[in-house]
This record gives structure tokens, sequence and C-alpha cells, in this order.
């Protein structure tokens, strides 16, 4: 068995948010797909529902010798290591990367919310820290990064929870909120929400908005202009779709943006984001009170 008769056949263009989109400069766009062909085709392998196990992590093992140069038949490791070579990045991202789709093979139940967060480390925290290292900019950005990875992953947990359950018995709601609200993971199966799961999926994206609040001065912060462009669509994409999860129930709904919305979406996420840069910065006389 093979990483290549695990494909999911999904691209770029099927993720819920942008992946090197026109934005970014031309000159860092293929090391960015470099770093998404590689996650992609791991995750496929996490993911693949007809693979045991073991041949999973023999394969996803097999990924990480190619990425470290002990072995050159996995193309899409190979070919994230010659770029990482090229532009004297570290593999540590592709790493965690990997430690993260090993655990889904191996983890199936997340106990609270902190085993959750501890998990998102691994498996988005280390992709926008990537792009990051490919433009340079300071890693005193991480935190505002993590917070908005951790929320797009956990938003995707959210959207996909009954297809993971039904596909991969695995379950990232966390087991603690859900025997608190009395729901067994078996309510995933079902074709509707009851009330109680309901509760835990609308805790949960409460806790994904606060996420999302720490991670709102990110754009700005960034120097890349375009890059901060893209950071600012992402993050207006997850306050939207944060938003939906609330009202809608994601075993019923399909909880996704569709093509159709997204110009308006894109106008208001660019508007702000010009607004907001144009927006004269406050000095510590701005705030001085007396005479």
């Amino acid at each position: 068995m093979t990483a290549a008769q695990l494909a999911s056949g999904k691209g770029h263009k099927d993720e819920n948010f942008p992946v090197a989109s026109i934005l970014i400069a031309r000159r860092h766009r293929p090391a960015i797909m470099a770093f998404y062909r590689f996650a992609r085709a791991s995750d496929d392998i996490a993911d693949n529902a007809a693979a045991t196990p073991t041949a999973k992590l023999a394969l996803l093992d097999d990924m990480r010798l190619n990425l470290i140069g002990e072995a050159d038949d996995a193309k899409e490791a190979v070919e994230l290591r010659k770029v990482l070579a090229a532009r004297a990045l570290s593999n540590e991202h592709a790493l965690d990367l990997l430690r993260a789709f090993r655990q889904d093979v191996t983890k199936l139940r997340y106990a609270n919310w902190n085993e959750l967060l501890d998990y998102c480390r691994y498996s988005a925290m280390p992709v926008g820290r990537f792009v990051l290292d490919v433009h340079g900019e300071d890693r005193s950005l991480w935190p505002a990064n993590d917070a908005l990875c951790t929320a797009l992953q956990i938003i995707n947990h959210l959207q996909d929870c009954a297809k993971d359950y039904r596909q991969l018995d695995r379950v990232y709601l966390p087991m603690d909120l859900l025997d608190r609200a009395g729901v067994s993971t078996l309510a995933l199966a079902k074709d509707k929400s009851s009330l109680a799961l309901r509760s835990v999926i609308v805790d949960l994206t409460r806790r994904t908005q606060e996420l999302l609040q720490i991670a709102r001065p990110f754009a700005r912060q960034i120097r890349d202009r375009r890059l901060a462009l893209e950071v600012n669509v992402i993050q207006t994409l997850a306050e939207d779709l944060a938003k939906r999860l609330l009202n809608h129930d994601p075993l019923s709904e399909r909880v996704h943006h569709t093509r159709g919305e997204m110009p308006a979406l894109l106008f208001r996420s660019l508007r702000e984001f010009a607004s907001a840069r144009l927006r004269p910065k406050k000095t510590s006389s701005d705030s001085a009170t007396g005479p």
C-alpha cells in the first residue's frame, strides 16, 4: 500500500480557507503549496477509512523518513525537503504535523478542551507558523497565529463532527462536555442534533469565537501587506462560519460557504482591512487625561 493509493483527491481549492491564494506574493506560493501537498498527502493517509492503523502508521513514518532525507520514495515529502533546504527553513513544522496525523490514527477521543488544544498545537498551529517563517515574519506573532489556526481547526471539527464519527469513529468534541450534557457519541450518527448535542456544539463554537477575538489584531501586525490581506480574509471567513455554527446544525445542514457567497465576504474583509490600515494608530498622548 502506498500514500498515492490512499489519496482522497482533495486539493487546495477544496479547503474551507484560502491556501496560497493570489493575495500571496508569487515568490512565496511554491513553498506554501509544497507544504500543503505534504500535509494533504499525510492527512489522507490518517483519514483513510479502509487502511489499517498499522498500515497508516507505517506510511506516516515513511513520510517522516523522506522529510529528513533518509528515504526518497514519497514525492510530497521529498519536494518539501528540497524546498526547505533551498530556503534554509526548518522541518520542525512539518514534523509537528506528522505527530498530529499519527495521533489521529491512535487517539479517537479527547477528554477535555485542554486535550483538544494540545492536539491543535500539532495539527493546526504549525501551518500558520510555517507561512510566517516563509515570509520572514517575527515569531512574536505566533500567539495570534496559534489562536487563529486553532479556531480554524475546531471549526473544521464541528463542521465534520458527524462524518468523522461515522467514517472513522473519531470524536473531537471533548468527552467531558458530552458527559455533562448527557450526550452519547452515538448521537453523532443521527440525522439531526438533539438539543443536548446542540448545546455542546454551541459551547465549543463560543470558545472558538473567543480564540478568534484573540486573533483579531493578527493581520494588522504582519509586515508583509499581501500576507496580511490573506490572513484578514481568513479571519473574516472564520468569524462568519462560527456565527453559522451557532444557528445551524452540522448534522443536518452543510455549514460551509458557497462560491456565490465568497465575493461579498471577500469585499467586506478587504474593506475592513483597508479601513483599519488607514485608521491613525493610538499613541500614549491619545489616552492621556487631565487639563
